[in-house]
């Protein structure tokens, strides 16, 4: 049960804090082109993303007709890394209220983390350029730990570095990774309409569901009885 203040927030990347797709897309398809398939919109990619960049390989290529072989995949990855790495925030941008809900939940002095399946270096790489690392207390990533989400021990991993309490943290995503990682944690969960998921928000029975980071803010109200608000925000 949650007490007056939460002892973190955990937020997943990718269709949660930033709208990473067209760059996803451009890595896919740039891979594809060179494999000889063909592109995919980046519609249907947005519904690919979510469980790190090999599973979006297999995905991508399964889309085409090829499962590919484990040393094909292999070596994709490595041209994946190399090819994202150097285009990771071309066309990647935060989405709308980030900024401005990051600070007021820091204002509030509320630990925050990342919460990811995106690799450690790319994740740091996309953290620096959106010049956002310095909101968050932990890091954590699809090779931080052996598991990753939906697998709960990410979750709580992430709160041990933070030195939260899980049982009072609550999990801000977009896809059913996110929302089943919360719920295995037994954590209060929120979830974001406007990601990457093949599964409709609405469907994933989050505890509380946005449409615009302007409304965490009164959510967490709505989580957390009693909960302080600043003063610009009581009026």
């Amino acid at each position: 049960m949650l007490k007056n203040k939460p002892s973190a927030i955990l937020f997943d990347l990718d269709g949660t804090l930033a709208d990473s797709a067209l760059d996803l897309a451009a890595t896919l398809n740039h891979l594809l082109r060179n494999s000889a398939k063909k592109p995919i919109d980046v519609a249907l990619v947005r519904n690919m993303v979510g469980e790190g960049a090999k599973a979006l390989l297999i995905k991508g290529f399964s889309h085409n007709g090829e499962t590919p072989s484990e040393e094909l995949l292999d070596d994709l990855f490595e041209q994946y890394l190399e090819y994202y790495t150097d285009h990771i925030c071309v066309e990647t941008v935060l989405f709308p209220g980030v900024l401005e809900m990051l600070d007021t939940l820091k204002s509030m002095d509320i630990p925050l983390a990342i919460c990811t399946n995106k690799l450690a270096s790319l994740t740091k790489a996309l953290l620096s350029d959106l010049k956002i690392d310095h909101y968050f207390s932990a890091v954590a990533c699809g090779d931080s730990f052996e598991f990753k989400k939906p697998d709960p021990r990410h979750l709580y991993a992430t709160c041990e570095i933070m030195g939260a309490d899980p049982e009072n943290a609550i999990m801000v995503g977009d896809s059913i990774n996110d929302i089943a990682a919360g719920k295995n944690a037994h954590m209060k969960t929120i979830g974001v309409t406007f990601g990457y998921t093949e599964t409709p928000m609405s469907e994933l029975n989050a505890d509380i569901t946005l449409d615009h980071f302007d409304e965490l803010i009164p959510a967490l109200q709505l989580l957390i009885v009693g909960l302080k608000l600043p003063e610009k925000l009581d009026r």
